[in-house]
């Protein structure tokens, strides 16, 4: 947390794990953050596991632990993004219903997600992503962020065809810098996120030398930020998966592009 203090972020964002299996935990350690850094802080809240009555509750330690913003986002079933929805009786269903419940609860910056690729339920139609998207703007999110993902055209299709629809909800790109092949292996499955071969191709080639996947892994990961960049991302948000090394080079490598 004290390094990328140093880089001073916009915010920092906890997840919860898949079926909501570290909710408790989750809203500890963004309180903790919001207490003991200068780093506003993001809360997320999901669907999944969780009765309205509780997620009410959990608005409230939000608010109480004074965070200013959180990201609504149905969540991931205990299987992971791929496995079969299930809500949670007497629950919500759908991230644009904990939307409106967040928004009638009042004092939240509300962000929500949004999937370059397309989103695993969607089966690549795009225009119901678009629709969703729009309905949670619709309903009061005022900012969304990405899944992670590797070809920054991706990103812009997403943008432009929002701005068609006169949608104004800026769209802040993820980015996973690669540091563990296993583990990009892990979440491009059950994400569906395509990898670019000749990433895979490099980081294999070097699978067990550390170092050397994050080099490539951070080389890769700056020329799409600078692509991004130059297409006008409004920000740029990272997966740093409890490390901030790759992110903290990135950092400085584009520290001052096109300024």
């Amino acid at each position: 947390m004290s390094q990328l203090e140093s880089i001073s972020p916009d915010f920092i964002s906890v997840t919860y794990g898949a079926g909501g299996s570290t909710r408790d935990r989750t809203i500890r350690i963004t309180s903790e953050i919001t207490a003991r850094t200068h780093i506003p802080t993001v809360a997320h809240l999901t669907c999944v596991g969780s009765t309205r009555a509780e997620l009410i509750e959990i608005l409230s330690k939000y608010r109480d632990a004074g965070i200013k913003s959180i990201l609504a986002l149905r969540g991931d079933p205990t299987g992971g993004p791929r496995a079969t929805w299930t809500a949670t009786d007497g629950g919500l269903n759908h991230a644009d219903e904990l939307v409106s419940l967040a928004a009638d609860f009042g004092g939240f910056t509300i962000g929500v997600a949004a999937f370059p690729d397309g989103h695993p339920a969607s089966e690549g139609d795009f225009a119901k992503d678009i629709a969703v998207l729009l309905e949670k703007e619709r309903r009061g999110a005022s900012f969304a962020t990405t899944q992670f993902f590797f070809d920054a055209n991706k990103w812009s299709a997403l943008v432009e065809a929002l701005e068609r629809k006169g949608s104004s909800l800026p769209v802040i790109p993820g980015i996973l810098p690669v540091t563990n092949v296993a583990q990009l292996k892990r979440m491009t499955e059950l994400s569906g996120t395509p990898v670019p071969p000749d990433l895979v191709r490099a980081v294999e080639k070097v699978v067990d030398q550390p170092d050397e996947v994050r080099k490539i892994g951070v080389e890769f990961a700056t020329e799409l930020c600078k692509n991004l960049i130059d297409s006008g991302a409004p920000g740029l948000h990272f997966y740093t998966m409890n490390t901030s090394t790759a992110t903290r080079e990135i950092f400085e490598l584009i520290k001052d592009y096109g300024n």
